[in-house]
Parts: C-alpha cells; sequence; structure tokens
C-alpha cells in the first residue's frame, strides 16, 4: 500500500468520524439530557474495541496491524470526545465566564470546565504508552499522542486568542465554553503551535521515507497525514477558511443564534 493510499484513508477517517460525532450529539442534544446520556452509554462498546484492539495489535507489524492500532486509537479518542460533547464528562465549572475576571482566574476557569475530560484523555495517554512503549507495534499510541497534543495546543489557542472561532457545533450543554474563548487576530502561541507540529510532520515524514517494511510505511502515513491535518486546523483558526462546510450538510437545521454572539466562522473548537 502506499503512503498517498494511507494518507487518504487517513484523512476519510478523519473527516467521517467527526462528521458522525457532531450528528450523533447534535440529534441528542435535542432530545435533551437523558438522550445525551444514553447516545455516550450506547458508544461504550468503542471503547471495548479500542482497548482491545491496541491490546491485540501490540505485536501484530503488518499492514492490517497498523490499521487496528490506528482505529483502536481513534476509537478511544471518539468516545472520550463524545462523552465530552454531550456534557457527561466535562469539568466542575459549567458557567459562562464573569466580566471583568483577571487573566489568572479565567485560566483557572477555563481549565474548570475541561478538567475531567482532559484528565481522561491524559490517564488513557499514558496507559496506552505504559503498554505499548516498547511494544513492536507502538502505532495505537504514537496516534493517541499526536491527537492529545495538537488538541491541548488548539485549546490554548482559544484561550490565547485566534481571528475565526466557530461556536455553531457546540451543543447545548457547553454553551458556557464560548464565553472562555477570546478573538484576537494572533497570539505568541501560535506560532509555537504550529512549528512544532510542522516539525512533528517533518519528523514521521522523515520515518516514512526511511521505513523498510510496509507495515511502517503505512504507520507512518497515518500519521504524517493526521499530524498535517491538525496543522491546517490551526491555520483555519487564523484564515478566513470555512471549514464547517464540510460537516453541515451531515447536521440537523442549527437553532437560531442570540443576536448578540459575536463568535463567527473559522474553528469548530473540538
Amino acid at each position: 500500500m502506499t503512503p498517498w493510499i494511507a494518507a487518504f484513508i487517513a484523512l476519510f477517517i478523519w473527516w467521517f468520524s467527526t462528521g458522525t460525532i457532531l450528528m450523533a450529539v447534535k440529534y441528542a442534544d435535542r432530545a435533551g439530557q437523558k438522550a445525551r446520556r444514553n447516545t455516550t452509554l450506547a458508544a461504550l462498546p468503542l471503547v471495548a474495541f479500542g482497548a482491545y484492539g491496541a491490546w491485540w495489535s501490540a505485536n501484530i507489524t503488518d499492514v492490517f496491524g497498523i490499521y487496528v492500532a490506528f482505529l483502536s486509537a481513534l476509537a478511544l479518542w471518539g468516545w472520550i470526545e463524545m462523552a465530552f460533547l454531550t456534557g457527561i464528562i466535562t469539568g466542575p465549572n459549567t458557567r459562562p465566564l464573569p466580566s471583568n475576571t483577571s487573566e489568572f482566574e479565567r485560566f483557572i476557569r477555563a481549565w474548570g470546565t475541561l478538567a475531567y475530560h482532559e484528565m481522561l484523555l491524559g490517564a488513557t495517554l499514558l496507559a496506552l504508552g505504559l503498554a505499548l512503549w516498547q511494544a513492536p507495534n507502538p502505532f495505537a499510541f504514537y496516534t493517541f499522542a499526536v491527537l492529545f497534543f495538537a488538541r491541548v495546543s488548539a485549546k490554548l489557542n482559544l484561550f490565547f486568542g485566534v481571528r475565526h472561532i466557530n461556536v455553531d457545533f457546540l451543543p447545548d450543554a457547553l454553551n458556557h465554553l464560548a464565553s472562555h474563548f477570546r478573538i484576537r487576530s494572533l497570539n505568541w502561541f501560535f506560532p509555537v503551535s504550529v512549528t512544532a507540529l510542522t516539525f512533528a510532520a517533518a519528523c514521521w515524514i522523515e520515518r516514512l521515507y526511511s521505513a523498510e517494511t510496509a507495515g511502517h510505511v503505512t504507520g507512518f502515513a497515518l500519521l504524517t497525514a493526521l499530524t498535517v491535518l491538525a496543522t491546517i486546523e490551526h491555520w483555519v483558526m487564523v484564515l478566513p477558511i470555512p471549514d464547517e462546510r464540510l460537516w453541515r450538510w451531515m447536521l440537523p437545521t442549527p437553532k437560531p443564534k442570540p443576536e448578540h454572539q459575536t463568535h463567527q466562522g473559522g474553528h469548530h473548537g473540538l
């Protein structure tokens, strides 16, 4: 399998899985709290598949084993993200940010909106690292690590301030998050984050071209594509690119936004 095919598959899985989660969350959001909880519980098999797949593929280094590892990491990630978007696993702070809040308090309150979710992601990353660091096939850990650090970087950029923030996809359970975002032409952390992601992509490309097996070629191609996508998502925060159109057609008609809503266009912040 050529690296281009693997990269296209990664792109499709990213687009389809993101759209599926958004669609499930939006429909559950319209049905109320019970539906959000039931949707999260119904998706629990993703955790079982992800955990078992990561364990099973740890010693399988052919192309099939690499794909199982990649999909297993995405399954674990997908369920945790769904639990966040449905409001089941978020943080202790569920209120909008008060006006005239100091920068330090703003950070503490912002952390409080995500704390339980971020700790679960960190614990999952640690568990995968301990289980797979020395394994012949560590690609489930590598995949989850790319998603984790790219997400942390995106959230920090939303906190420090970017030009384009799209809150259209925020479910009702997370409406308070918008008050913690900041509109700003650019922030000091953005160049650092895109440079780090670009360097990571370059490292994966180097490993891709030095790979000696079909499995490793596939694995590093998947990681390269995923890291490049994360880099593009960062640039969408500062460039007028309507990325929400990629999934808009899959979702129910959005509810009317209050007239005072000022965050428009750009990154979906998920």
